[in-house]
This record gives C-alpha cells, structure tokens and sequence, in this order.
C-alpha cells in the first residue's frame, strides 16, 4: 500500500493510454492482492477524468468480481453513458490480464442548492487529538508490530473515536491540494479501510484473525457535502446484518464541526474457516 500521501497521491494520478482508457500503477506491498480502496480510487480517478470540471461526483456503486492482482497495473475503461443538462453517468471496467476485476457505476452533478437536512453527528467521541492510533490498536490486539500497520496505511492517519471500535477518526496524513475530485478519490480509498470489519465486532472477530477469510464484495458511497479529506473525518460504522458468510455494514462521515459529508455502505465476504460457529450460526 503507499507508505506515504505522496505514495497515494501519486497513486491516483493515472495514465492514460489512450482514448477513454487509463493505466493505475500498483505501490508496493506485502498483500496478496489489490486493496479494495485502491480499485475504488482508481476508478473513480478514471471516471472523473471523463466529465467537465463543473460536475462534482455525488455517487458511485462498485463490485469487486476477482482478486486483484499487486504485480499488475489495472486498466480502467470509462464508459460515457451519458452527460445531461445537470448530471453525467459513467460506468468503469477495471481488468488485468483481459479479465474484469472490477465494474463501477458513478454519477456527476452540477451543484445547485436545494432542501437541506442531516443526521446529527454522534457525541461523547474522544477528539482526533486524544485518540489512539488505529496502528497502537492494531498492535495491542494482534501482537503484530504498530510499524507493520504503518508500512501498509501510513498514507492514512485514522484513530479510534470510540470504545465500541466502530468510530474512527480519518484524514489523509498531510495536506493535499484544493482539488475536489482528488479529495472525493481519497475519501473513496478510505471509506474501505476498516467498514468490513465492523460486521465482525459483534463476534468478538477483529479484520485480521486468520479464522476469516474477508474479502470487499460490493461498495457504495454517497456524497452529501463539501469537504476536505485532510481534515479530520469521523467515520461512525454499523452492522444491521451477518448471514450466509457475508457481513453487511454502514457508515457516515462526519466533518470535524458535525456536518454529514458522506454516506457508506458496504457487503463484504466474512468466511469462516476453521471458526466454530455455535448452532444459530451454523
């Protein structure tokens, strides 16, 4: 994963190769295969790259339909379905090696005011300042070294809000330029960081335990209001569901000052394997 914002940056700045057609690169990483935030970015990245400047992106819905590939570049194909007055639809294939590893719907809109309300934001959090880092955490838990967790997602500072462990603070680690399409791709990449695993929480499972075999399967995320992914984010996570191996899970973002900028969710493949499960969830 990058091991800095640079990295990640950098990351979502792709090629094009041609027509409609763009290059992602990978970073490098000790995974067996592609963070399902990076194909999201990416994909994003490229769709973005297809519409005018005066149409910001306000949703996507993605599937993940193969393992990704980190020794591959990914080609990403957007498809202009269609540019309105008001509102662009774009369709993105991702492939490797010929195959699709990944398909993304996203929509554009001209801004334009309109009703307005929101969610209020959670309280009794602890502030960014005071929280621990989610590397301190990770360590705690897994007896892995914090250094590990940070070689993989130092591009990324992302603390924990809350006791429960479904409330993180997260921002980009450094200061990124006023560009909002680059700002909605890192959000993008983050919003998968640690959503699947809050349908674990409430087994007592943390993402890495080795007796599940977790994988993203699709990706949701709606963009409600301005915001800046370097500033501080609380993501506040829940799990309505688990059933027949996958794990379903929400989140919504909040700006530092209680405005809701964002809305995720997610279903993802939670697979025991060699977990025993007792006689309800058998």
């Amino acid at each position: 994963m990058p091991e800095s914002l640079e990295d990640l940056v950098e990351l979502l700045d792709l090629e094009k190769i041609d027509d409609d057609l763009f290059r992602g690169r990978q970073p490098q990483t000790t995974a067996q295969r592609v963070f399902g935030g990076q194909v999201l970015g990416q994909a994003l990245a490229a769709a973005g790259r297809t519409v005018g400047e005066d149409r910001i992106v306000h949703s996507l819905h993605g599937y993940f339909l193969r393992p990704g590939d980190t020794s591959v570049p990914i080609e990403y194909h957007p498809e202009l379905i269609r540019d309105g007055r008001s509102f662009s639809s774009r369709r993105v294939v991702a492939t490797q090696r010929g195959k699709t590893i990944f398909y993304m719907s996203a929509s554009f809109q001209v801004p334009e005011p309109g009703l307005d309300h929101a969610d209020k934001m959670p309280d009794d959090l602890v502030p960014p300042e005071e929280a621990p880092t989610l590397a301190s955490v990770f360590e705690a838990a897994s007896g892995r070294k914090a250094e590990d967790w940070n070689k993989e997602w130092a591009a990324l500072d992302v603390r924990l809000a809350g006791l429960t462990g479904r409330q993180f603070w997260i921002r980009a680690s450094g200061k990124l330029a006023d560009d909002h399409a680059l700002h909605a791709c890192v959000l993008a990449y983050a919003s998968d960081l640690t959503l699947l695993g809050a349908s674990l929480l409430p087994h007592g499972i943390i993402i890495g335990d080795r007796r599940i075999q977790p994988a993203s399967i699709d990706h949701a995320l709606w963009f409600h209001r301005p915001f800046r992914a370097d500033e501080w984010l609380l993501y506040d996570q829940a799990s309505p569901s688990a059933s027949g191996a996958r794990g379903f899970a929400t989140g919504r973002l909040f700006s530092q000052d209680g405005r809701l900028v964002a809305s995720v969710a997610q279903e993802g493949l939670i697979r025991p394997i060699g977990l025993e499960l007792d006689d309800e969830e058998a």
